[in-house]
């Protein structure tokens, strides 16, 4: 796009860090957020008119939907093609498949007793479940925080990585129409928010990891404050995410940040997780199937995978830790 060139209905030079939108008529471009375009709505749109246009020549135009089972639904249909992750079809399917309880695997213990010498009497293998937060050292926000507490503590105009489900592709959007779709009662898809990192935000003030993960972090205590001028890297901001999603968000399979310890407080919902066990053959499944074209297109299959739920509906709080270690 022309630099020099003024856009949009508010004649604005061209920014790439916003979303706009061609008009297939007028050919002009147009700020998703001026004329009420999401990113994520984009790719359902056939032919985008503009607001002038759209006086002319009537509303935008739809792709119809055909296939519920694939991403790009509307491609021809055929009944023996693979269902897709992240669609409806999808997750129906996977809300009825069943996994073995993670009962099995996970150590449960009290708030008080989970310590560094707790860790080195029990190990650090398997994920920690501990079911009342008295003890932990654990700062969050009321059960009564919203999505649109999160705004205000965050700002309406941050911009957030937010996942079209049905996809499982990155699109960008404000906080504030995170806030809209996210309060709106008819929601035309499942978008999820896994990576809203808030460290430096007013947010980062209600929220204090537990005090055995501040102990052990390697960011916290090895990461030196002060860095000289010319240092290649800052202080990773990785300490603080808010998980926001609605019902039927799904995250395919993925190992945090390179096998880093992570931990969860869910303060609202449920959320399930899908464990899978760091055998080296599955490992290399993992392995084929992430680096695999079709990834999408195929549930990865290992030999051993179990199902945990952690919720807040039971007035219980969950501190959940996963560590997949590489030998």
């Amino acid at each position: 796009m022309d630099s020099e060139t003024l856009y949009c209905i508010c004649k604005q030079h061209y920014d790439p860090s916003r979303f706009m939108i061609e008009c297939d008529l007028c050919k002009d471009w147009f700020h998703g957020n001026c004329v009420n375009v999401r990113e994520d709505q984009s790719a359902d749109v056939e032919e985008y008119h503009c607001p002038t246009c759209t006086m002319k020549h009537g509303p935008l135009v739809l792709k119809k939907r055909i296939n519920f089972h694939r991403h790009d639904y509307t491609e021809d249909y055929d009944a023996n093609s693979p269902v897709q992750s992240g669609t409806l079809i999808f997750i129906k399917n996977l809300k009825t498949r069943f996994f073995p309880d993670g009962d099995e695997i996970i150590l449960r213990t009290t708030g008080h007793d989970l310590s560094e010498r707790y860790l080195e009497k029990k190990g650090f293998k398997v994920p920690i479940l501990v079911e009342n937060k008295e003890g932990l050292g654990l700062l969050v926000p009321p059960p009564t925080f919203t999505v649109s507490d999160v705004e205000q503590y965050v700002g309406s105009m941050t911009e957030i990585d937010v996942i079209d489900v049905s996809r499982q592709e990155e699109c960008k959007m404000l906080m504030r129409e995170w806030v809209e779709y996210y309060n709106s009662p008819n929601r035309d898809k499942a978008l999820n928010v896994i990576s809203l990192e808030f460290s430096n935000t007013k947010l980062s003030n209600l929220v204090q990891a537990p005090a055995i993960v501040r102990r052990i972090s390697w960011v916290e205590n090895m990461w030196p404050e002060d860095l000289p001028e010319n240092a290649v890297y800052a202080k990773p901001q990785v300490s603080k995410y808010c998980l926001m999603g609605v019902k039927n968000s799904y995250t395919d399979f993925h190992v945090d940040f390179g096998g880093t310890s992570v931990w969860y407080h869910v303060l609202r919902g449920e959320k399930v997780f899908y464990l899978v066990k760091p055998t080296d053959q599955n490992l290399k499944l993992y392995e084929e199937w992430a680096s695999s074209p079709n990834s999408r297109k195929y549930f990865l299959e290992v030999q051993w995978m179990v199902a945990t739920r952690l919720s807040s509906n039971r007035d219980k709080h969950y501190l959940f830790q996963l560590v997949i270690h590489f030998d």
